[in-house]
């Protein structure tokens, strides 16, 4: 069976960017820890599969290194013609989240990381996200991108496990009830 898994870092007031989609503010010099990186090396060592939407997807290509050069990346888009060119391990897809989770299941991934605001809120509408991993910045933006936009639903939870760090980071790790 299928299990889709959001990791991702928000302000304190639930922002993952700033207005014009920076995230700078997160590889602050301030915030980082000598060999800590917050459980992400254990998280992708369990993922076989990145579905992750453009806009996300955009920004990881001027990553350097890129992050993603072991494991597949589905990069999803609305824009039936959007096409890019890349050297590395990537798929794009167009079609709707039920047709993307069939097409996952046919190619027997079983892990797969969902990456990237829109993307994480239209799993979530759709009740298809199984869990997340929050890690809370100790910032305050003020403005820009939120998490949880647009979700006209109540949305259940259930705590696994929270973890604090030197830094001030708290990271929160839910299953999604369904």
């Amino acid at each position: 069976m299928i299990s889709l898994k959001a990791y991702i870092a928000t302000s304190l007031d639930g922002l993952i960017a700033k207005k014009d989609g920076s995230v700078d503010w997160l590889h602050s010099e301030k915030y980082h820890l000598e060999n800590e990186d917050f459980g992400y090396e254990k998280f992708m060592k369990s993922i076989d599969c990145i579905v992750m939407g453009r806009i996300t997807f955009e920004t990881v290509l001027q990553f350097e290194p890129y992050p993603f050069e072991n494991v597949p990346v589905i990069v999803v888009s609305n824009n039936p013609n959007y096409q890019i060119e890349s050297k590395h391990q990537i798929s794009i897809f167009t079609r709707s989240l039920r047709e993307l989770i069939a097409f996952l299941e046919s190619n027997q991934y079983q892990n797969v990381y969902v990456d990237g605001g829109k993307l994480i809120q239209s799993f979530l509408k759709e009740s298809l996200l199984d869990e997340i991993t929050i890690t809370q910045i100790p910032i305050v933006l003020g403005s820009g991108i939120p998490l949880f936009n647009g979700i006209e639903r109540e949305i259940d939870l259930k705590h696994r496990k929270t973890q604090t760090f030197p830094n001030g980071f708290v990271q929160t790790e839910y299953e999604i009830v369904k």
